[in-house]
């Protein structure tokens, strides 16, 4: 089974192309440092949560739009390779730079598939 980084964060609605370019400058990056397959979704139906949501998972504020993303990799082992040379790479650097949200607001992690029907 491969294994993923998810992703979610609240990108300003007027930054949906920037950050759509960004995506599509990264997405070959990822792919060369191992990744297998890199996928962007903006927001199209989150409904309002009464405990949490999307939306409350990342203090979205009312001009921002929820991103859900994931990248997958072979394994974990590839996965931890690949971001120590994101870090080293000045490429991701100059793309980290100039982020078109506020990546603090971020949230990420690392999951083990446990089922891909």
């Amino acid at each position: 089974m491969s294994y993923v980084d998810g992703f979610v964060v609240a990108v300003p609605a007027e930054n949906k192309e920037a950050y759509r370019a960004m995506a599509e400058k990264a997405a070959p990056l990822f792919k060369e440092f191992g990744a297998t397959r890199i996928v962007e979704c903006w927001v199209e139906d989150v409904k309002e949560g009464n405990l949490t949501d999307f939306r409350m998972s990342v203090k979205a504020e009312e001009n921002e739009e929820v991103v859900f993303s994931w990248i997958e990799y072979p394994s974990r082992e590839i996965r931890d390779a690949a971001n120590e040379k994101m870090m080293a790479d000045p490429r991701m650097k100059a793309l980290g730079d100039n982020m078109p949200f506020d990546g603090k607001r971020m949230i990420y992690g690392g999951f083990n598939v446990i089922l891909d029907a």
